[in-house]
């Protein structure tokens, strides 16, 4: 658990270092496009102030998107920061006051003598500062091969892609007869069928780990059972010293171990993905409207909305999170170098692009959903729940938009919007943002629920509440390991 004092203290520090805010906002909340503005050339003046007083600053937290600068960039810096701490304030005071019982509990009751004792943590505890508590069979399910599969396909939907029976090799074998046994049928023909699915970590081998801690770079195959059409695991290779591979049919604790061993991986992949996708990405784009359009656009007031305090995060986790000896270094087995590392490796080829990233393109893309060259997954709970939140966002903001703009010739006739999407896609470095000229109120549809989607969904699978309630729940994902990773199979304790 963080230091809820400490991260107050420094929190204030940042925000305390910086100037005060003024509210952008119009006064009388009335949004309209520039060509009907009765008062253009106010509009314009805003616009040039705004324009010379939001700049480009250096990324924060890993080369990703340019952060704000400048006078109006710094200050609006400072208000989300503020505010920030004010909505801070509940839950870092909740956990300060919690954690010790917790501690103490566990303290009485002899520490951790097995994996089950972990629920200790969390059973009637943290009822302020995570009243949900853990989610249900945390606890109860967490040896089912199912639960721990299924993990990828609800909490961490993004790194696991079904491999293409012709233009993906095998990334590695697995022993044929084990394959048979698990499967009924031979790796190649669950490639050919379209059933094998992959994660790859191995990545992660080139992090620099923290004196006595330890972490894989697991890589791993899922299938689709032929006759049960679960979605199951196959094997996982640890990527590190002897590279073992572990399956089902190992020891009920060598398999365990492997599956904890991955968790750890994925776990920092979707932290740290959260970050360069949906802070990096969201906030380069409206940077680019900050300076683009009046705040009296409508396409500038929704993204006012659905950015409320975007840019608390990155300072706040530069100064207190990733910096040397923070709060990350502090909990993981890999330094703060890692999380650079990987915003450097993954915003430009994957993270980074905007159009690439749809709710729809993604998965399809990943071979999720919809799939050509494979049976469906039978369930699929993220694409269920927060398909039916995206369709929901992208009904809302069609309504919106043919609103404002009632013909085509509204749009193309809107110099801010024009302006912002060419300025996203020269000065903001926006990576595959849709381009310029905007011609089509259905790509303006698109921008905004991604926007919305990234800011919400994608977010809050990723963080928010997720790694308290399940992502990051002990012992089954660890954030470090404080043993080597074993040499060989059959380790008797875990």
């Amino acid at each position: 658990m963080l230091s809820s004092l400490l991260f107050i203290l420094a929190v204030s520090s940042i925000a305390n270092a910086l100037p005060a805010s003024a509210n952008a906002t119009p006064s009388n909340a009335s949004y309209v496009l520039p060509q009907s503005d009765p008062d253009p050339s106010r509009r314009a003046a805003e616009i040039a102030t705004d324009r010379a007083g939001y700049l480009y600053g250096p990324s924060l937290i890993g080369n990703s998107s340019f952060f704000p600068t400048g006078p109006l960039g710094d200050r609006r810096v400072a208000a989300d920061v503020n505010l920030f701490i004010q909505n801070a304030s509940y839950i870092t005071l909740s956990i300060e006051k919690e954690e010790k019982p917790v501690a103490d509990r566990i303290t009485a009751l002899g520490g951790f003598k097995n994996l089950s004792d972990y629920e200790l943590l969390y059973k009637d505890q943290w009822k302020s500062s995570n009243p949900a508590g853990v989610a249900p069979g945390a606890f109860t399910n967490y040896t089912q091969d199912l639960f721990f599969s299924m993990e990828r396909l609800s909490v961490g939907p993004f790194s696991t892609r079904r491999l293409h029976p012709r233009n993906d090799a095998l990334p590695f074998q697995v022993d044929a007869a084990t394959v048979k046994q698990l499967t009924g049928r031979s790796l190649e023909d669950l490639h050919k069928a379209g059933r094998l699915f992959f994660a790859d970590h191995s990545y992660q081998a080139k992090y620099v780990t923290q004196p006595g801690r330890f972490a894989a770079a697991c890589s791993a195959y899922f299938y689709i059972h032929p006759k049960t059409g679960d979605f199951l695991p196959l094997a996982v290779k640890t990527g590190v010293g002897s590279n073992l591979t572990y399956t089902p049919l190992d020891t009920p604790n060598d398999w365990l171990l492997a599956k904890m061993m991955f968790n750890n991986n994925d776990y920092f992949f979707g932290q740290i993905f959260h970050l360069a996708n949906s802070h990096a990405v969201a906030e380069i784009v409206y940077l680019a409207a900050l300076r683009t359009m009046s705040a009296k656009h409508p396409v500038r007031a929704f993204l006012d909305r659905v950015m409320y305090q975007a840019y608390a995060i990155r300072p706040v986790g530069s100064q207190i999170l990733f910096n040397p000896g923070g709060y990350f270094d502090q909990g993981s087995a890999v330094t703060h170098d890692a999380v650079l590392d990987f915003v450097a490796q993954f915003y430009p080829t994957v993270a980074g692009l905007f159009q690439a990233n749809y709710f729809t393109t993604s998965l399809q893309d990943r071979g999720l959903l919809n799939s050509p060259y494979g049976p469906p997954l039978k369930h699929f709970p993220f694409a269920d729940d927060a398909g039916a939140i995206v369709s929901s966002i992208r009904k809302f903001v069609s309504a919106y938009v043919y609103s404002y703009y009632p013909t085509r010739a509204h749009l193309t006739a809107d110099q801010e919007t024009q302006n912002w999407v060419t300025e996203a896609n020269t000065q903001a470095k926006v990576l595959d943002f849709p381009s310029a000229p905007l011609d089509h109120r259905t790509t303006l549809i698109d921008i905004l629920t991604q926007i919305a989607y990234l800011t919400g969904v994608n977010h809050h699978v990723l963080n928010s509440n997720a790694p308290s309630q399940l992502a990051g729940t002990l012992p089954f994902h660890p954030s470090a390991f404080y043993q080597p990773i074993p040499a060989t199979k059959g380790i008797e304790d875990l």
